[in-house]
């Protein structure tokens, strides 16, 4: 089978790619990507797979997309412009890159005959629902412009789905982290921002009181859920929405513990101001995901938080 990552550059794509090279299913790996938020570094041990091929283009072009459907069996679309925060500071370019950049690989794959698209949905779709745990089918308002173009997505799936017999597979990714995963930039994550704080034994700054909590979920489960969904052959799993998490909170502040004593630093935290469109806490079911993907997240938060310091520890930027 040959598949396309949109985004194959950035953190969860170049992991996904990673995968799909040593996957015996697979014939070959088509990487579409701008370098807007990935980097040539995450491709660089690709290059030489003779099952890799890369296009430096833009998903906002249309004519590009096309061509990187052309011959492809099936689409991991992972390629977004992220952050809650950057979306508030510019709204216009995130729902030109998450909405019209989605739109155009969707009417791409339709138009190249491909018969399946996973893609990046977010967690961040469930907006104001005060609800835990996050199940798929009850969802708030969106808190912010990223929020609104996730949503915006999973509307086009199902749109298409039905007037194009499309398949489509999305999943909420519930803040994944792992290695590769940026901690330069304005719009840099918290768990990279803990571990460059830790390494540099400078306090890193927590928004809020440090009771925010989030479902943590380490990056391998992410590129599992990807795996599952593109291979399926269950067809009650194809054209729903998945959560893809743990299935455990964890609070900033005991996030920040458990990466102190990792990293042994002596440093404590600090406190700022709480940003705006933060949900307070969010946690998933993924009973839905087990039950229709078989999915089973296999490294839980510590774990995960032991294999990324080892990362960062070896590319500390």
């Amino acid at each position: 089978m040959k598949i396309l990552v949109t985004g194959g550059a950035g953190f969860i794509g170049s992991n996904l790619v990673e995968t799909l090279l040593y996957d015996n299913r697979v014939e070959k790996v088509r990487v579409l990507d701008n370098f807007a938020t990935g980097s040539k570094q995450n491709l660089s041990t690709f290059f030489e797979n003779p099952k890799f091929e890369f296009i430096e283009g833009d998903i906002c072009d249309y004519d590009t997309c096309k061509k990187a459907c052309e011959g492809i069996d099936r689409i991991s679309h992972q390629a977004a412009l992220g952050s809650v925060p950057r979306s508030i500071q510019n709204p216009i370019k995130s729902n030109e890159v998450n909405i019209t950049g989605t739109l155009n690989i969707f009417v791409a794959a339709k138009d190249c005959g491909i018969d399946r698209v996973v893609y990046a949905a977010s967690s961040s779709t469930y907006g104001d629902s005060a609800t835990l745990p996050k199940v798929e089918e009850k969802i708030g308002k969106p808190l912010s412009p990223y929020a609104v173009t996730k949503l915006v997505n999973e509307l086009y799936a199902d749109v298409f789905h039905k007037l194009y017999n499309t398949d489509f597979i999305g999943l909420r990714y519930f803040n994944i982290f792992g290695p590769k995963q940026s901690p330069s930039g304005a719009y840099a994550a918290v768990i990279p921002l803990f571990f460059k704080s830790a390494l540099r034994h400078q306090a890193p700054t927590i928004n809020g009181d440090g009771t925010y909590s989030r479902d943590f979920t380490y990056v391998a489960n992410a590129v599992q859920a990807n795996l599952l969904s593109l291979f399926t052959e269950n067809s009650e799993a194809l054209n729903q929405v998945y959560n893809i998490a743990v299935g455990e909170r964890t609070s900033l502040n005991e996030l920040w513990a458990v990466i102190k004593n990792i990293t042994e630093t002596p440093v404590n935290v600090e406190y700022g101001d709480y940003r705006k469109g933060d949900v307070p806490h969010s946690l998933a079911s993924i009973e839905k995901a087990q039950q229709l993907l078989g999915y089973e997240p296999v490294v839980k938060i510590e774990q995960g938080l032991k294999l990324t310091y080892q990362w960062y520890k070896t590319n500390n930027s």
